[in-house]
C-alpha cells in the first residue's frame, strides 16, 4: 500500500523545499522528492556557488588594487583549485542547512526520480548518494501535488555542450584550469556573471549576445552603462551578433561570430560558455499522460500554482519566468496557502526584483522607461550618480547611476533601476515602496541615513521632480 501524504512535493530546490516547509507549518503532512542535490541548481550550481565565486574575484581585484587604498600588496596571485573548493564548500554547508530545515518542519525526505501515476499517485525509482534517513523507491499518494522540478540549461544547436570545451554553467563553476580565452555566447545574467568572474581572474573574455544590448531585460540607460564598464575592464562584446559554427581543436574552440550588417569573423578560444537561458524539467514525470496542459516547455498554472488537473500544482522554473530562486519560493508559499483556503494575494510579478551580481552590480525592479511609455504611463525620470555620492568615493566605487520611472500623473513609482556597488542589496527598498504603492512625495519626505549608497535612491526621486540636491 503506498505511503500517503496531505501534500508532495517534487524537487527541493529553493521553490520546492520552501513549499514543503510551509506545506508543514500549515499542519499539511509533507514530504519532498529529490534526486540530486537538496537546494536544487539554485543552491548548488546557481545562485549560491557563482556567489562565492564572484567573492574571490572581487577580493583578487582588490588585492591587485590595493595601493588605490594606500596597502601594499605584493605577488598577489590565486591558486584556483581553492577558489573553487571555497565555492563548493559554501554550497554543501547551506545545503547540509536545507536538510536540517526539512528534518525540522518534520517533512520527510523522498529520495529519488518522481513519476504522476494517476490521479493523487507518485512513483519514486531510486536515485544514487541518498542522505541519511531519507526514504527510498516505492509508491506514493497525496491529495495534492506541487511539481517544482526547475530548469536546465538551453541548448542551442550548434552550441551543444561536451563538458570539455563547451561549457554550460555546470562546468564553468567548476574548471580546472584558468582558460587564456573564453567566448560566451548570451549576457543574461548567468552570462554576464561568468564574464565578470573569469574576466577578473585574468582572462580574455568576448560576449556575443544576438539582441540589440546586454543584459537584454534591464533599462536601456543601465544596460549602456554596463556596456561601458564592461569594455574598459577588457571585455570584449557583440551585439546584434551571433554564432553561428564552432570548430573543436584538441584543446581550443573555434567559433564563426556573424556580426550585425552580415558580417563574420573567427575567433579562436580555450573554452566557450553557452549561456542562452534555460528550459523547464518537464520531461519523465508523467504531466502529458495525465493530461497536465503544457506550453513551450512550461506548466501552464493559475496565479496559485493550480494546473488544469486538479490535485496538481507546478511553482518555480518550470511554471514559467521570471525564472528567480525568490519567485519560486514566494510561489510556493501563495501556491499552498491557497490549499489551505488561506486566499493569499496573487503575485505582482512586474514587482519582483532581479539582480546581477558582477562588477559593477545591476539590479532593478518593475517597469523600464521605455516599456512604461509602451504601456501608455506618461513618465518622471530621476538619475543620481555614483560620483555624486560621498559613500561610494570613500568606498572607491564613483562610477554607477540609480534611475527611477513614475508615472507623472498619479506619482506612483513603477520602477527603478541601478548598476553599481551593493545594488543588489539596495534595491529592496524600492520593491518595498512599489509593493506598498508608495508615491513620490512619500519618498520624497523619507529620511534616508548619511553617509549611505542609499541616499542616492533619495536623490533620484528627488531629481525625477526638480528638487535634486548634489548634482
Amino acid at each position: 500500500m503506498a505511503q500517503s501524504y496531505d501534500v508532495i512535493v517534487i524537487g527541493a530546490g529553493p521553490g520546492g523545499y520552501v513549499t514543503a516547509i510551509r506545506a508543514a507549518q500549515l499542519g499539511f503532512k509533507t514530504a519532498v522528492v529529490e534526486k540530486a542535490h537538496l537546494g536544487g541548481i539554485c543552491l548548488n550550481w546557481g545562485c549560491i556557488p557563482t556567489k562565492a565565486l564572484l567573492r574571490s574575484a572581487d577580493v583578487y581585484h582588490n588585492m591587485l588594487h590595493a595601493k588605490d587604498f594606500g596597502l601594499i600588496a605584493k605577488d598577489v596571485s590565486f591558486d584556483l583549485a581553492a577558489v573553487v573548493k571555497r565555492s563548493r564548500g559554501v554550497s554543501g554547508q547551506l545545503s547540509q542547512g536545507v536538510g536540517f530545515l526539512l528534518k525540522k518542519n518534520k517533512v520527510d525526505v523522498i529520495w529519488g526520480s518522481a513519476k504522476l501515476k494517476g490521479k493523487g499517485a507518485v512513483t519514486v525509482t531510486a536515485a544514487e548518494n541518498p542522505p541519511k534517513a531519507a526514504l527510498g523507491a516505492g509508491d506514493y499518494a497525496a491529495k495534492h501535488i506541487v511539481v517544482a522540478t526547475g530548469a536546465r540549461p538551453r541548448v542551442l544547436p550548434g552550441l551543444e555542450p561536451d563538458k570539455k570545451l563547451v561549457w554550460t554553467y555546470f562546468e564553468a563553476m567548476v574548471p580546472e584550469t584558468m582558460p587564456k580565452s573564453l567566448l560566451v555566447v548570451g549576457s543574461g545574467a548567468i552570462g554576464i556573471e561568468f564574464a565578470s568572474f573569469f574576466r577578473t581572474m585574468g582572462a580574455e573574455v568576448t560576449v556575443v549576445e544576438v539582441l540589440p544590448q546586454v543584459l537584454p531585460v534591464e533599462d536601456h540607460e543601465i544596460a549602456a552603462h554596463a556596456r561601458k564598464r564592461f569594455e574598459k575592464q577588457g571585455i570584449k562584446i557583440h551585439t546584434d551578433a551571433k554564432v553561428t559554427r564552432l570548430d573543436k581543436g584538441e584543446n581550443d574552440v573555434t567559433a564563426t561570430i556573424e556580426l550585425k550588417g552580415g558580417k563574420t569573423e573567427t575567433l579562436k578560444v580555450d573554452r566557450v560558455i553557452a549561456a542562452v537561458g534555460v528550459v523547464g524539467n518537464v520531461e519523465g514525470l508523467g504531466l502529458e499522460e495525465l493530461g497536465v496542459k503544457l506550453d513551450r516547455g512550461l506548466v501552464v498554472t493559475d496565479p496559485f500554482g493550480r494546473t488544469n488537473v486538479e490535485g496538481v500544482y507546478a511553482i518555480g522554473d518550470v511554471a514559467g519566468p521570471p525564472m528567480l530562486a525568490h519567485k519560486a519560493e514566494h510561489e510556493g508559499v501563495i501556491c499552498v496557502e491557497a490549499i489551505k483556503g488561506l486566499h493569499p494575494h496573487a503575485m505582482d510579478k512586474w514587482k519582483i526584483p532581479g539582480c546581477t551580481y558582477c562588477h559593477p552590480q545591476v539590479a532593478s525592479v518593475g517597469l523600464t522607461e521605455l516599456k512604461a511609455k509602451e504601456a501608455g504611463i506618461e513618465v518622471r525620470v530621476g538619475r543620481f550618480p555614483f560620483l555624486a555620492n560621498g559613500k561610494a568615493i570613500a568606498l572607491g566605487e564613483p562610477e554607477g547611476l540609480v534611475k527611477t520611472v513614475f508615472d507623472a500623473k498619479t506619482g506612483q513609482l513603477v520602477g527603478a533601476h541601478m548598476i553599481g556597488a551593493e545594488v543588489t542589496e539596495l534595491i529592496q527598498g524600492f520593491v518595498v515602496a512599489m509593493n506598498l504603492e508608495t508615491t513620490e512625495e512619500e519618498l520624497m519626505r523619507t529620511v534616508f541615513p548619511h553617509p549611505t549608497l542609499s541616499e542616492m535612491m533619495h536623490e533620484s526621486v528627488l531629481d525625477a521632480y526638480g528638487r535634486v540636491i548634489h548634482t
